[in-house]
């Protein structure tokens, strides 16, 4: 089992990257905020493997193992992704590479199952002293661990910044060993609203969407969060999949699956042009996954990213940016101008 008490890897200079010879010598690795960990710049998102058309178990902890062979260390899950099983399939990936440090992440959900987190609604309504300290001793039984890495909250609103009840339930975990790192993961589109949490000096890590599209979080968060030495988790590096370039006119999902929400027609429209016009920029032989990977390597503060992956091939792929580091300054600053700042309601 992964315990919290044991060595730490040396900490970097914040933002600063290694490669880890002994591993692959191609994967990078950075320093996690005050947390010291050293975690692949590259991480593993888990959400594609419970709920999205076409998940596999037997594919995903291929994809899994893979990973964890390549170098890659940072998993993040949560509670929500098919009621615990995501959880469940990182716990059987742990038990079959117990000589790697495998960094885990996971999250509790909502109370009240709704996304994003609302500042009207009362936080006893959803997260409560007592149900984040159940939900953590469910994610503990579901990873088959005795300790989680980072134990994070699934939305949130600054408006309950100053609530006693989850204050106390991060304190607690912490203190009896439950939990290693605490971290929020903000609303999409509202980057800064985990400004006044930060300030409680009890948040270690922030996850945020961030991407070519999505740059905001580097106006208010990116600084607060190198600041207070805070760890960066970028989700959503492909836009969902518009940046992966796969997505089409009239494109739909079966019933049931996320990305009907995300890409309805009235979205597709806004998104299609945007994306050609990005393609137009793409230097000679770099696809446009490669391309967006590469932008978030770019910027010191971000801690790791987590691309979805449910596929070897994937996996590869991916990780395979950490090898060839960050854009061209120029291209970076030519990227700038794809900045959109968004405002309909999706979770």
């Amino acid at each position: 089992m992964i315990r919290c008490k044991g060595p730490h890897s040396l900490p970097l200079a914040r933002g600063a990257s290694v490669p880890f010879a002994s591993i692959m010598t191609s994967m990078h690795y950075r320093r996690f905020g005050r947390l010291g960990w050293q975690v692949a710049d590259i991480g593993y998102g888990m959400w594609g493997m419970a709920g999205w058309t076409g998940s596999d178990d037997q594919a995903s902890l291929e994809s899994l193992d893979r990973a964890a062979a390549l170098g890659c260390n940072f998993f993040d899950t949560a509670y929500a992704y098919g009621e615990g099983h995501s959880e469940r399939l990182l716990g059987e990936t742990l038990k079959r590479h117990p000589d790697k440090r495998l960094y885990v992440a996971t999250k509790v959900p909502p109370l009240d199952r709704v996304w994003p987190g609302k500042a009207e609604t009362p936080i006893g309504d959803v997260f409560p002293y007592a149900y984040i300290r159940e939900m953590s001793e469910k994610s503990l039984a579901n990873l088959g661990v005795d300790c989680i890495d980072l134990q994070q909250l699934h939305v949130w609103s600054d408006a309950w910044a100053d609530d006693e009840g989850w204050q106390r339930a991060v304190s607690e975990l912490k203190q009896a060993g439950l939990i290693r790192g605490f971290g929020i993961s903000v609303n999409r589109w509202e980057p800064a609203n985990v400004l006044k949490a930060l300030e409680t000096g009890l948040v270690d890590a922030v996850q945020v969407v961030y991407n070519v599209f999505d740059q905001a979080p580097e106006d208010e968060l990116f600084p607060a969060c190198e600041r207070l030495d805070v760890g960066v988790i970028a989700r959503v590096p492909f836009d969902e999949g518009s940046l992966t370039g796969m997505l089409r006119d009239g494109m739909t999902w079966p019933k049931g699956d996320w990305r009907n929400l995300y890409f309805t027609p009235e979205h597709l429209r806004e998104i299609l042009p945007r994306i050609a016009r990005l393609e137009a920029l793409l230097p000679d032989g770099m696809p446009l996954p490669e391309l967006a990977l590469r932008f978030i390597l770019h910027h010191p503060v971000v801690s790791t990213m987590i691309p979805g992956m449910r596929k070897i091939g994937h996996v590869e792929t991916n990780l395979a940016a950490s090898e060839r580091g960050p854009l061209d300054p120029s291209l970076v600053a030519a990227l700038r101008a794809y900045r959109w700042d968004r405002t309909y309601d999706i979770p």
